[in-house]
């Protein structure tokens, strides 16, 4: 079964299963079938994260190829310079392709050219434009318009596409059939390579021949806690797994897993906005390359950490949420079924808890969730960053806007960029229970946690649990976002509670959701968010 954004790239997963490729080799046809498709939340000059999970062995792995800084000490210096004159100062080196192929050359068992076949065969015969495609070229077109090769593909005679016109790629063809014929050294250390840092340069940014060479791949374990008597697997720093495990944990240690529901509670709905809040304000400051800087990771995702900071959740709504300090927790044990997945306890570092977190711009992103025949797993997410990234235009593709996630603590040379896209596992012993994860930005934590809540707490269908309405707090401001669909006693209840709820109907950027539950008799559900365009498809 394939979950993904959209339904072209779902029906290439499905494609791959029916030649006998298992949830690597789908995961790899449907990531790169929506670097065709999904063109303004993904592509080859994006990058990202998965999690691989191998069924027979019981064991998994954290692939991250998430976009990263070059040598050049000037990424580690605040570009003062509007982004509109220097766009390609928000590139940061592409890790897409090079982590698509490290992983299905490891994990998958058929051909490269195999798994690449769908994608370039959609690239070059074209596909029907989706409303949300036609809606996100018309509002990223200053973007677009910046190059001219991307405005004549996607705003033909200066009009952007509209739904059911046909998109042909013929350059993102050329570039997806020499990457099948060549490998990663067809994108990385040659004239595509040339041509991405010469368009790069000349728009300002800073990845060099020498960067794109230098790409690699880093695999790891991933970060582990225990949930409702699951396994929960999520990607360690600089990816958002902390954040969410502490969301999931902090559902048990206030009780709102025993409440039943939240859409019509005030009581749990305002409970759920408070550690919601607190667990994104720590994201923000608890967070970096943990190559670079200390981050107390493990704690973060700990119970221990969890129950303390649950306590703290009672004080007056702020403009600004309160810090909480992770590190006494960080050398705790971890639950006995998390010793296969032990991510390093790290070593306290000079960071002290600041007055406040950081603030951080939006993206975009795109989810996929796969499971096959022999209950193997992928989750995966993917990025450019915000719509069409940073507009910089190369051989049929956007690059990424990555490094303008990099705030002064994070900023630096030879880095992973932030994110908080965090792909997620859940097992029952040996067999998986759910594959999820999300896109959005900053939505994306408090998606993925209200929809476990309701599927694994409250027993909603999953189709239900993603469609239903979801809030979203700002730690930043008293500002909570209502999707239409809680009670009028949960909006006063969180007036009184000294929150700000803000009405907002239901679209792209509020996380677009994307699962594959296998209930305990085996039967599996795949679950796409109608926030978004995509579909399910069973093999």
């Amino acid at each position: 079964m394939v979950a993904a954004s959209s339904p072209e790239a779902s029906a290439a997963g499905a494609e791959i299963l029916r030649q006998g490729g298992n949830a690597m080799d789908a995961a790899g046809a449907t990531a790169f079938a929506l670097s065709v498709t999904d063109i303004s939340q993904t592509g080859l000059g994006g990058g990202g994260v998965l999690l691989w999970y191998d069924a027979r062995a019981a064991q998994a792995e954290h692939l991250l190829f998430y976009s990263r800084t070059g040598a050049d000490p000037a990424w580690g210096e605040r570009d003062s310079t509007p982004s509109a004159e220097r766009p390609g100062r928000a590139a940061a080196i592409p890790g897409m392709v090079a982590g698509l192929l490290e992983a299905q050359r490891r994990f998958g068992r058929l051909t490269r050219e195999a798994v690449m076949a769908p994608a370039i065969r959609l690239a070059r015969e074209g596909f029907v434009v989706t409303p949300l495609l036609a809606r996100t070229i018309l509002s990223a077109r200053g973007r677009i318009e910046g190059d001219p090769e991307a405005a004549a593909l996607l705003l033909p005679n200066s009009e952007a596409l509209l739904p059911g016109q046909r998109l042909v790629q013929p350059q993102l063809a050329a570039t997806l059939a020499a990457i099948a014929a060549g490998g990663p050294g067809a994108f990385y250390s040659s004239s595509i390579a040339e041509r991405l840092v010469a368009k790069v340069q000349a728009a300002g940014g800073l990845i060099t021949a020498s960067d794109l060479r230098g790409f690699t791949v880093d695999s790891a374990a991933p970060l582990c806690t225990t949930w409702r008597g699951l396994t929960v697997l999520a990607p360690p720093p600089p990816m958002g797994g902390a954040p969410l495990l502490a969301m999931l944990q902090m559902t048990d240690a206030t009780g709102l897993t025993r409440a039943g529901g939240f859409s019509s509670e005030p009581d749990a709905a305002v409970t759920l906005a408070d550690l919601l809040r607190a667990a994104q304000a720590d994201g923000r400051w608890w967070r970096g390359d943990p190559q670079a800087m200390a981050v107390p990771a493990r704690g973060f995702a700990s119970a221990a950490y969890a129950a303390s900071r649950a306590q703290a959740l009672g004080s007056p709504v702020t403009d600004t949420m309160s810090l909480g300090d992770p590190w006494p927790f960080e050398q705790s044990p971890l639950p006995g079924r998390c010793s296969a997945y032990a991510f390093p306890a790290a070593e306290r570092g000079s960071d002290a808890v600041p007055p406040n977190g950081s603030d951080e711009g939006s993206s975009l992103t795109s989810h996929l969730a796969v499971v096959d025949a022999d209950g193997n797993a992928v989750s995966a997410t993917t990025t450019v960053g915000v719509l069409f990234g940073s507009g910089v235009f190369t051989d049929g593709f956007f690059l990424n806007s990555s490094a303008a996630n990099m705030d002064d603590r994070t900023r630096g040379s030879n880095r992973v960029t932030n994110s908080t896209i965090a792909p997620t596992l859940m097992l029952d012993g040996r067999d998986v229970r759910l594959v999820i994860g999300a896109a959005g930005s900053q939505y994306i934590q408090p998606a993925i946690t209200q929809v476990a809540l309701r599927i694994l707490a409250y027993g909603e269908d999953p189709g239900r649990a993603i469609a239903a309405p979801r809030l979203q707090p700002n730690p930043m401001r008293r500002d909570v976002e209502v999707e239409p669909g809680f009670t009028p006693a949960v909006y006063a209840a969180l007036l009184q509670r000294g929150y700000r709820p803000l009405s907002r109907v239901a679209d792209i950027s509020f996380g677009g959701v994307h699962a594959i539950y296998v209930r305990p008799d085996g039967l599996r559900i795949g679950v796409a968010d109608p926030r978004r365009d995509g579909v399910v498809v069973r093999q």
